[in-house]
């Protein structure tokens, strides 16, 4: 069965309940966060403290010892009722010399929300993009003051001028342009060679995700679409820092390729013969994205279809 429902995607995939009203609850926070029944892990510069081979490492309230004073955000609650929090450790925390030495390791992300269960990795990745969020705007767009994180770690608000100010999430449209049996995919320069997947960019003010989607194939590869042709596939939270990724499957109205030297390097019409092998790994130069990526299922969403 093909995983085409969002609720399914890696990262966004069993997601606890955000208990959203227990946010601007000080006391229950307060009180929650010292509970025996708390659920804290921890992450460093966006990188989760992973136990080898057995996912997060977990702690209970004695988790606030290890680093007094280092921000945390109220996730949720689990089906228990217990509750969730993500401690963002300093970047500098050394671990070898801490309380938690030797249970486990910061590892980079993509590889280790790779090996975590679904809830983990959803819960990883909402925590990196608040904790990277709040890292870079600690001042108001509006008067320029000092910004305090409020809302258990869900909005900031400026100390001087009051103005709230809250996460952003950039909407991504991911593509794949198809015509007559075969699928566009590219790489980009920085990529390692052979490693090719689908074309995507921001969308930008005044324009629909599908807009955005042929607005991109064109200026990157010189291929046109018209956006109604568009064909929603899923979509899937992504945390570099705070992209929502939008997949999805245009028919395009050419073939012949334009590259735009300074978004790819390299772009080439692939047959559905092709991108089956390139999924099961048997292709003799190409390899795509691993499942842990929309556009690995945007992908599959398309080759495992009939001709």
């Amino acid at each position: 069965m093909l995983m085409t429902n969002s609720n399914d995607m890696p990262l966004a995939a069993k997601p606890l309940d955000r208990a959203a009203h227990r946010r601007t609850d000080e006391a229950w926070l307060e009180q929650a966060v010292q509970d025996d029944t708390v659920l804290i892990f921890f992450m460093r510069a966006g990188e989760p403290l992973v136990e080898k081979g057995r996912g997060l490492v977990w702690m209970g309230p004695e988790a606030l010892k290890v680093s007094p004073g280092s921000p945390r955000i109220f996730l949720g609650e689990d089906k228990t009722g217990a509750p969730v929090f993500a401690l963002n450790l300093p970047e500098k925390f050394d671990l070898d010399g801490s309380l938690i030495a030797g249970v486990g390791e910061f590892g980079e992300f993509r590889s280790s929300v790779a090996a975590l269960g679904e809830m983990e990795a959803n819960l990883v990745a909402t925590a990196r993009s608040l904790f990277l969020w709040h890292a870079s705007h600690g001042y108001c767009a509006k008067c320029g003051g000092r910004v305090g994180v409020v809302d258990a770690g869900w909005k900031s608000q400026c100390t001087q001028c009051g103005a709230e100010h809250f996460p952003r999430t950039d909407p991504v449209a991911i593509m794949l342009a198809v015509k007559d049996g075969k699928c566009l995919v590219g790489r980009q320069a920085m990529w390692p060679a052979g490693f090719m997947s689908c074309l995507a960019g921001f969308c930008e003010p005044g324009e629909s995700i599908e807009q955005a989607a042929a607005r991109e194939l064109f200026e990157e590869a010189g291929i046109k679409c018209d956006p109604a042709s568009a064909e929603y596939v899923a979509c899937q939270p992504w945390p570099f820092p705070s992209s929502l990724m939008v997949g999805l499957i245009l028919e395009a109205q050419n073939e012949d390729i334009s590259l735009d030297d300074k978004e790819l390097d390299e772009a080439r019409w692939i047959t559905r013969a092709e991108a089956r092998e390139i999924l099961s790994g048997t292709h003799p130069e190409i390899f795509c994205p691993p499942p842990v990526a929309i556009a690995h299922h945007i992908l599959k969403t398309w080759a495992l279809r009939d001709d």
